[in-house]
């Protein structure tokens, strides 16, 4: 198998509130959209995140395309997490303030308009909590 592309595909009630969300917040743009859905993309993201209506009659499987996706948890690693969280935290709904895990992950998250959780995540040396190499 080659795997070419990759993305995420979430149902939310209210597709542009979460693709305004992730453009003005997180730099993604928008690579395809139509009535009920969105595309977004960054170059650097290596995954697309695609916001579909919740009840599109062309979701399937059928039994599958009323739900929405809370629940679900997007996660973004980035190079300065101490920045981002200087940079959001005033401006969108947090859902979990800062904090380091005692293995290494410094991390955030925030709650887009339909509660998708976005999360900010850092891998740091544990014993100091600097960046780690890897």
């Amino acid at each position: 198998m080659n795997i070419t592309a990759t993305a995420l595909s979430l149902n939310v009630p209210d597709v542009e509130a979460s693709s305004d969300f992730l453009q003005r917040h997180f730099g993604f743009e928008v690579a395809m959209s139509d009535e009920g859905f969105a595309s977004l993309t960054r170059s650097d993201a290596g995954v697309n995140v695609i916001f579909l209506r919740t009840g599109l009659p062309t979701f399937n499987p059928a039994t599958h395309r009323d739900a929405a996706g809370q629940g679900l948890l997007i996660a973004f690693v980035v190079d300065d997490i101490d920045a981002e969280w200087e940079r959001l935290r005033d401006r969108v709904p947090v859902a979990t303030p800062i904090e380091t895990e005692p293995w290494g992950e410094r991390y955030f998250q925030v709650l887009d308009p339909n509660g998708i959780v976005i999360q900010l995540v850092q891998w740091v040396d544990a014993a100091d909590g600097g960046p780690s190499a890897g």
